[in-house]
């Protein structure tokens, strides 16, 4: 078992033993029902170190939800990346927000444009993952009655707190492992977060833009404005 395979599976278990209530009313964890995957995307790409570790907010319900990578758009896991494995049914799924793994036909948007720009940017996943590793701070997708996908940075404090001491820990035994010259969050809450955990146990820290569609700013060309973010942090493509 390799250590980030360790990482992931202690903190599975830490934040299986959290509880959240109202307004959220159903609560995923990939890390468990999509293992098989997941940890496929540790042993494959999470080896050796990194020049950059790009860390993410939580799972989207279109993306690592279904196929346990981060950001993990079906279409660019499977045929991109060359990943597909079982994933298990989800105990308690919301009927709006169901789990079929690699069946899911929606596309998760934000991870079509991550991957996407790493696709037409390095070319074989291989050369992409050489200098760069992608994760998620947060493993828990949070969704409210409606079906409404709620981000943990809008959990009540005392929640919000319990989930982040696990969530801290498995990023800093992450980073130590692959030991980033430059940590990034996309978005403005992994960065912060990322620089609550880390404090200067890391590199440099910095942001890119997150690639949401709620976002106008990346509906306006997310990938040039992320290599332009890049630049700025001094990350040579």
């Amino acid at each position: 078992m390799g250590d980030l395979v360790k990482v992931s599976r202690r903190l599975c278990r830490a934040v299986d033993a959290l509880d959240f209530a109202e307004p959220v009313t159903h609560v995923y964890n990939p890390l468990r029902y999509a293992r098989r995957a997941h940890e496929a995307y540790l042993g494959r790409f999470g080896s050796g170190t990194k020049e950059v570790v790009l860390v993410g907010m939580n799972p989207g319900p279109f993306g690592m939800a279904q196929t346990g990578v981060p950001f993990g758009d079906v279409g660019f896991v499977r045929d991109w990346m060359g990943i597909e494995a079982k994933v298990d049914s989800v105990p308690n799924a919301h009927p709006k927000r169901p789990v079929t793994g690699f069946e899911c036909e929606r596309s998760e948007v934000s991870g079509s444009r991550l991957w996407g720009w790493a696709k037409d940017r390095f070319g074989e996943p291989q050369s992409f993952f050489e200098r760069f590793f992608v994760l998620n701070y947060c493993p828990l997708v949070f969704l409210e009655s409606s079906g409404r996908n709620r981000t943990p940075d809008k959990l009540p404090a005392e929640e919000r707190e319990a989930l982040m001491a696990p969530c801290d820990r498995a990023l800093r035994d992450a980073i130590a492992l692959l030991s980033p010259s430059h940590v990034v969050g996309v978005g403005v809450w992994a960065t912060k977060r990322a620089t609550a955990a880390l404090g200067e146990e890391a590199g440099a820290i910095g942001t890119v833009l997150h690639p949401s569609p709620a976002s106008p700013k990346a509906n306006r060309g997310w990938a040039e404005q992320a290599e332009e973010d890049f630049q700025r942090l001094g990350i040579s493509l």
